[in-house]
C-alpha cells in the first residue's frame, strides 16, 4: 500500500489538493466521505501535523474544523500564534472509523501501514511549504516524523532537529520539530484545563523558536 503513484511530482499545493481526492493508496479511502488535505499558506514557517481528520473534518473537507480544531485555535491564540500563519494538516488524509451506537461514526486510530501509505502526501506538503518548524500534535504525528521509537511522554515540548528523512527537499537549512499532545486528548481528559495549559506551554516554545532574534 502506498499513495506514491497518486502524488503528482513537483506539484504545488493546489495540484496536490486536487490529486488527493483520487488517492486509493490504502483502504481508508473506501469509507471516507473525501480526502482532507492540509490548509494554509505555502510560505508558512510553521506546520502543524495531527493524526487524521475526524468526523466533522471528513464531512467539511477541512483539517481541524471540529471540536479539536476549536480547542487548537484557543491554544494557539493563548500561545501567541496566529493560525492563519500556520499550515495545518494530518499524517493521514482519510477518516478511519467504525460504526457504533446507531449511525455514529467512532474514530479509530490508523495503523502503521496506513500511516506509511499516506506518507508521500505529507512529504509533498513539507516539500512545498518548506517550514522552519513542525509541531507534531499527538503520538501518531510524532512517530511519523521523528521515528517509531519517539515517546511523547518523555520528549514533549522539546525542540529537536527534524530528521533528514522528513525534510523532503528542505531549502532553507535545517528544520526543527516539537511534539505535544493532540487537542482531542485535552477534550477527553478528566482535568482538561490542566492539559490545555500544558498544550499552550508547548506551543509557546514553538512561538519563541519562531520569534525573530534581535541584533
Amino acid at each position: 500500500m502506498s499513495a506514491e503513484p497518486y502524488v503528482p511530482a513537483r506539484a504545488r499545493l493546489p495540484g496536490l489538493r486536487k490529486a488527493v481526492q483520487s488517492c486509493a493508496g490504502c483502504a481508508l479511502h473506501r469509507d471516507a466521505t473525501q480526502a482532507v488535505f492540509g490548509s494554509g499558506s505555502e510560505s508558512a514557517r510553521l506546520v502543524l501535523v495531527g493524526e487524521q481528520p475526524g468526523d466533522q473534518e471528513d464531512r467539511k473537507g477541512q483539517p481541524f474544523s471540529g471540536p479539536a480544531g476549536g480547542l487548537l485555535d484557543r491554544a494557539l491564540e493563548r500561545a501567541g500564534i496566529d493560525r492563519d500563519d500556520a499550515y495545518v494538516t494530518n499524517a493521514t488524509k482519510h477518516f478511519k472509523f467504525s460504526r457504533q451506537r446507531g449511525k455514529r461514526r467512532i474514530h479509530q486510530k490508523p495503523n502503521r501501514s496506513e500511516v506509511a501509505a499516506c506518507w508521500p502526501w505529507l512529504a509533498a506538503e513539507l516539500r512545498v511549504v518548506d517550514p522552519d518548524l513542525v509541531v507534531c500534535l499527538g503520538a501518531t504525528a510524532a512517530q511519523t516524523l521523528l521515528g517509531t521509537t519517539f515517546r511523547l511522554t518523555r520528549s514533549r515540548g522539546r525542540l529537536v532537529d527534524l530528521p533528514e528523512s522528513a525534510l523532503a527537499g528542505h531549502r532553507r537549512g535545517p528544520a526543527r520539530a516539537l511534539a505535544t499532545i493532540h487537542p482531542s486528548a485535552v477534550l477527553r481528559a478528566d482535568d482538561s484545563e490542566t492539559e490545555l495549559e500544558g498544550l499552550v506551554n508547548d506551543l509557546r516554545v514553538a512561538a519563541e523558536a519562531l520569534a525573530p532574534t534581535s541584533g
